[in-house]
């Protein structure tokens, strides 16, 4: 490798990152005395951590883990590429992304730090409003390290 090259770094979210947002998380949920998945995953998409509370549907399993994978790999929030392939004008069907994982429910944020993704957020088994402010309170738990 060329020494004189630049390195190209990127931020990730490790686990310690990732169980703190699933704690700030599954606290809120609880206070409300509801039940979710919470997912948390790299900048590809990929699961780092993932809770799913007692009570919660199993297939929000499914859900929560694509709205992280759909927010990290589109670096926009899944309710973002919801709306994209919603669009009456411009509106393209999903499979334009190119892989069955992507979803277009709102509750997946991407995680930035200093302009990079390093990952996501998401949560699913609650009202789509719901989702996305408790997606939020993980995001500020990444950032506020």
């Amino acid at each position: 490798m060329r020494q004189d090259l630049p390195v190209n770094t990127v931020p990730v979210i490790s686990q310690h990152d990732a169980q703190r947002a699933i704690a700030v998380m599954a606290a809120q949920i609880e206070r409300r005395g509801q039940a979710a998945v919470i997912a948390v995953a790299d900048d590809h998409g990929e699961l780092i951590a993932l809770l799913r509370m007692d009570g919660c549907p199993y297939n929000s399993i499914t859900i929560a883990t694509n709205k992280a994978f759909t927010a990290a790999r589109a670096r926009t929030p899944s309710a973002d590429v919801g709306r994209r392939v919603r669009d009456e004008q411009d509106g393209h069907d999903i499979a334009y992304y190119g892989d069955p994982r992507f979803i277009g429910w709102g509750g997946g944020l991407p995680v930035f730090v200093d302009g990079k993704c390093a990952g996501a957020v998401a949560v699913s088994g609650l009202p789509e409003a719901d989702d996305v402010e408790i997606a939020a309170l993980g995001v500020a738990a990444v950032l506020n390290a």
